[in-house]
């Protein structure tokens, strides 16, 4: 589903990624670890889109991600990319059900069928009752699966995950890692989620062990 191709990236005199290759089969759940600095979310940032390579390439369902235009490629992001972070970026101002039905709006899909959609990931994830709550009433834990849903409004090929439980206490980390978990196994969701959490990394198909700007363990 995913080929990264020798992706070098540098930030001044700082070089970040040096010739990293990486391939995703739809269906699985990747892990990226590695030290702090090692260039996991530049990597993870840059197969999503959110940032280009220096020099490489990003194929994503048959297309050269990096080779689309501006405007081309914020619509084939948002068509076939979700993203959870670790700080869930939920607008304070909209209900849970608002929220995860943004991308789908941006997506230019109708008010009733973004609402659908949105209502079956609400249940799907057990927070139906929840719907009508703003984010600042809602747990932790339920903020961050709201996030989640929000990523899967659109159905994309792809999820990539930054950290998804680094701001989540062990109990809600747990429940959420378990919750990828399910989606590949009912849904056949692919995820590639930049971690630190051990256990989460221990549920992944793949582990990618990155050092230095090198994927060193593949």
């Amino acid at each position: 589903m995913l080929q990264a191709r020798g992706i070098q990236k540098s930030y001044g005199n700082l070089h970040i990624l040096k010739g990293v290759d990486l391939d995703v089969s739809k269906g699985e759940i990747i892990t990226i670890v590695g030290a702090s600095g090692a260039g996991k979310s530049t990597l993870l940032h840059i197969i999503g889109t959110l940032d280009s390579p220096d020099s490489g390439s990003v194929i994503l369902n048959n297309i050269e991600v990096n080779k689309l235009t501006s405007k081309r490629l914020s619509a084939f992001r948002n068509e076939h990319i979700g993203f959870i972070f670790q700080f869930h970026h939920l607008l304070p101002e909209f209900t849970a059900l608002e929220n995860i039905c943004i991308p789908a709006f941006i997506a230019k899909k109708s008010k009733k069928e973004a609402e659908h959609r949105a209502s079956e990931l609400l249940e799907l994830l057990g927070l139906t009752e929840r719907a009508g709550h703003k984010p600042g009433e809602l747990s932790g834990g339920e903020q961050q699966r709201v996030a989640v849903a929000r990523a899967m409004v659109n159905n994309p090929s792809i999820i990539m995950a930054d950290e998804p439980s680094g701001n989540l206490d062990s109990a809600n980390a747990e429940s959420l890692h378990r919750l990828f978990v399910e989606l590949r196994d009912t849904m056949d969701q692919t995820f590639v989620i930049v971690t630190h959490n051990e256990s989460l990394a221990n549920m992944a198909n793949r582990t990618v062990l990155m050092k230095d700007g090198q994927i060193i363990n593949y």
